[in-house]
């Protein structure tokens, strides 16, 4: 998996421009338009949130787990329209601080690891863009993919009664993906081999399922599918939009874009954080169709 210090790189360094641009519970994850491309960023987000606490039968009083919770916009979601009761973990502490300022019970936490002795089961359990992160190249070169997962809903069984639902949404490999030795961050800007190299760049640490298919078998047997859709068009409009909100003129946004001038200079890494912004590759592998996004709601049986 990742390691906090990738997290932190990729989330925790971004923490203050994301929130002047997105406001203090923005939402990092693809919304849901459905194809109404008319909608608002902030309206699709909202249906997301609603599609999940429908699809999990969140009620007042229910009591949830949001893994890798960001900035906390579900949990503000169903704490505020649904009177739940929730728990926010990550592994970025500039996340934690910012939702702990903002007054919700976020901690900073590797979800994998969670025990039902820490805060006992839950009713609804969520994962919104979390995966993406648990599996490393090295791991996959190693053939333990599918170990990472089906410890991972091992984890989940032990947290939800029977008929406890989870949802998650994740980013996948898809029918374009090239071989892993194409990737290459000195290839031809432009290129598939180069794009992928800069989403290597953006996760550190990270490699992303190879279709849902794969996520869905190793949820068996202990959870059995409810319901599976693509959000690819969805994110290719939600990286659009998150575009504009970057690049809108703030004062103290822009000041913060100058601080990081000299890192510019000194750091190879954070130009390759600079490229990834210019280019946002994940948009274009969601374009190219070498990646999809899928949301996948499970019921422990």
């Amino acid at each position: 998996m990742a390691e906090q210090k990738d997290l932190d790189f990729t989330y925790t360094t971004i923490d203050e421009i994301f929130r002047l641009s997105m406001g203090e519970t923005g939402d990092y994850s693809g919304a849901k338009y459905d194809g109404d491309f008319a909608m608002t960023l902030e309206e699709a987000q909202r249906a997301k949130h609603k599609f999940i606490a429908d699809s999990l039968r969140i009620t007042k009083g229910s009591k949830v787990l949001d893994m890798a919770c960001g900035w906390a916009p579900f949990t503000r979601f169903i704490t505020h329209d649904r009177g739940a009761e929730s728990i926010g973990l990550t592994l970025s502490q500039g996340q934690a601080d910012a939702c702990q300022k903002n007054g919700y019970n976020v901690l900073v936490q590797d979800c994998r690891y969670v025990k039902p002795d820490q805060f006992g089961t839950f009713d609804a359990i969520t994962c919104i863009g979390g995966l993406e992160h648990f599996c490393s190249v090295e791991e996959w070169q190693a053939g333990k993919q599918e170990a990472v997962y089906s410890d991972f809903f091992k984890t989940l069984y032990d947290l939800l009664p029977v008929g406890g639902r989870f949802y998650m949404q994740t980013m996948v490999f898809s029918k374009n993906m090239i071989d892993f030795e194409e990737l290459d961050v000195k290839a031809e800007k432009g290129s598939t081999a180069y794009i992928m190299a800069l989403m290597v760049k953006q996760f550190p640490g990270s490699w992303l399922p190879y279709g849902p298919e794969m996520v869905i078998q190793c949820a068996a047997p202990g959870f059995k599918l409810i319901s599976k859709s693509s959000g690819r068009l969805d994110y290719i409009e939600t990286i659009a939009q998150w575009r504009k909100k970057f690049r809108k003129f703030h004062l103290k946004k822009y000041w913060l874009y100058l601080s990081l001038i000299p890192r510019y200079f000194t750091d190879k890494e954070f130009r390759h954080l600079v490229a990834i912004f210019k280019v946002s590759p994940n948009r274009v592998c969601f374009e190219r169709e070498v990646m999809d996004h899928y949301r996948l709601v499970f019921e422990k049986v």
